[in-house]
């Protein structure tokens, strides 16, 4: 019988192989191939579209298109992590990852899916300020506060998954540790050591809760404030414009956590091991793709501003 012996990582032995999608028929890589890039392509292009709108038009250099702008840069790097070596996949066969480049890209995915989802709670927090006490807006918004929340949501999300991915990375594995996923997320490293990975899915478990759910809740309450006050303008034309300034982010709220929510339940429930791998695949792109849709077929500032920078007028 064939035995196979686990290499203590720090020996860096270890070469993770990706199995990508395995019950994919091959006359399904190329299109699947093809979906991927085209949605990348959309990514790379629409957050730069705002990135650079924003940065050039000065009717846009307010807080909330601050906030924008760090949330579109953060999609671009949060699928760059992932779906490059994806593509490489699906093209070339490209399933091994070094033990360093795997580990690299976990930390960096949960980083910055950290971090969306504390960018996300500022941007309630500055509608929430801006509705609630417009009067309080120049004071308690000002630049140095803008940048001082924004570092605060990335510094914060750059920590938290410092632990998780440092012990396991001190986990043992084979020489060649089967990943069943098409990149290296926290879970399906773990799943693919010799070690008992109880403690670890536990840890895992508990910081993917903190990250989801505390956000998750300061929103809600966010949104609860701001409901209160607009339901208490005469104005139905207040209502309405305050209604608008936040659908935008109400909608990338839950695009958001709507693909968190299609991870979970591919993961949790009693599905074949393709439907638990595309249900993060969705979460790695879903959000990153539609942000930009969102933002500039729902804010007509942002949609001026790159219709004048893509079609000046002669």
């Amino acid at each position: 019988m064939e035995t196979t012996t686990c290499n203590v990582s720090g020996e860096a032995l270890t070469i993770f192989y990706l199995t990508g999608i395995p019950s994919l028929p091959t006359y399904l890589i190329f299109p699947i191939f093809f979906i991927f890039l085209i949605l990348y392509l959309l990514i790379l292009v629409g957050n730069t579209l705002i990135l650079v709108a924003v940065l050039t038009e000065p009717n846009l250099h307010k807080p909330m298109y601050f906030f924008l702008i760090n949330l579109s840069a953060l999609d671009i790097y949060f699928t760059t992590t992932t779906v490059p070596k994806m593509l490489s996949l699906f093209l070339f066969g490209d399933h091994f990852l070094s033990f360093p480049a795997c580990f690299l890209q976990m930390y960096l995915f949960h980083s910055f899916s950290c971090s969306e989802a504390f960018l996300l709670v500022v941007m309630a927090y500055d509608r929430y300020v801006a509705i609630c006490r417009p009067l309080h807006y120049p004071v308690h918004m000002t630049p140095h506060t803008n940048v001082a929340l924004t570092a605060s949501a990335w510094l914060s999300a750059l920590l938290l998954p410092i632990p998780a991915v440092v012990q396991t990375s001190q986990m043992e594995f084979d020489n060649i540790a089967y990943i069943y996923h098409c990149f290296c997320d926290h879970l399906s490293v773990v799943q693919a050591s010799c070690s008992d990975t109880s403690s670890q899915t536990l840890l895992g478990f508990c910081i993917a809760m903190v990250v989801s759910f505390s956000p998750l809740l300061l929103v809600l309450l966010s949104y609860a404030r701001i409901l209160v006050s607009v339901l208490r303008l005469n104005s139905q034309e207040g209502r309405s414009k305050a209604f608008s300034t936040c659908s935008s982010h109400l909608l990338v709220v839950g695009t958001y956590y709507s693909s968190i929510a299609i991870a979970y339940v591919a993961y949790r429930a009693d599905l074949p091991l393709d439907f638990h791998i595309m249900g993060n695949v969705v979460y790695a792109i879903l959000t990153p793709v539609l942000n930009p849709l969102i933002y500039t077929l729902r804010n007509k500032d942002v949609k001026a501003a790159i219709i004048k920078m893509t079609c000046p007028r002669r």
